[in-house]
């Protein structure tokens, strides 16, 4: 094989591998509209039986999956929030993109968690919530219950850092000091039906 030959597979084996981990490309991969229906992974949704849709995230890809459900579902959308990363926004029309600090959680933060749970309060059964969640989505919503600062729950996130705790440990602390981690969100959006993404 001639090195032409080389590159030019390499190239494509690496813009392959790109697109595979787009996080807009995985949003049209697993949501997919048609025929008046909505199919979310496996699961498979009458539109039509379907109230309102409200979109919510977190996390550093949160504004291209935001982006990608627009294109899919922008005329049904009637309320959302994605919580990213400062510097990682992108335009979107309906769903609104709130930037806060990561990986040492922030104000703005604690403003974001709580506009994603004003977001899917006061839903119905008929109603939808897609949660998009992508890499650092825990730090970008801290939430914390009430008893916890936000500068304990930041004291937290450096003492864990300092000592090299893994990303499923930080995880695993996070949600039981959270109104929003653990199933809480999704205890939040009760009755709606909650599909994560």
């Amino acid at each position: 094989m001639r090195v032409a030959e080389l590159r030019q597979s390499a190239r494509a084996i690496f813009d392959a591998a790109v697109r595979a981990v787009d996080p807009a490309e995985a949003i049209r991969r697993h949501l997919v509209r048609g025929g008046g229906r909505l199919s979310i992974g496996r699961e498979d949704v009458d539109l039509a039986r379907v109230g309102q849709i409200a979109v919510v995230g977190m996390g550093k890809a949160g504004a291209p999956m935001a982006a990608a459900v627009e294109e899919i579902l922008g005329d049904r959308i009637v309320r959302g929030v994605v919580v990213t990363k400062y510097g990682h926004v992108q335009p979107t029309r309906t769903i609104r993109i709130h930037e806060a600090g990561h990986p040492v959680p922030d104000d703005a933060g604690i403003a974001g968690a709580q506009a994603v749970l004003d977001r899917v309060a006061g839903l119905g059964p008929d109603d939808l919530v897609l949660v998009l969640i992508s890499g650092g989505g825990s730090a970008l919503t801290p939430a914390p219950v009430e008893g916890i600062s936000l500068a304990e729950k930041q004291s937290l996130t450096k003492a864990l850092l300092a000592c090299g705790a893994d990303i499923r440990e930080m995880n695993t602390l996070r949600k039981h000091i959270s109104r929003i981690k653990g199933g809480q969100l999704a205890r939040a959006a009760a009755p709606a039906r909650v599909f994560t993404l």
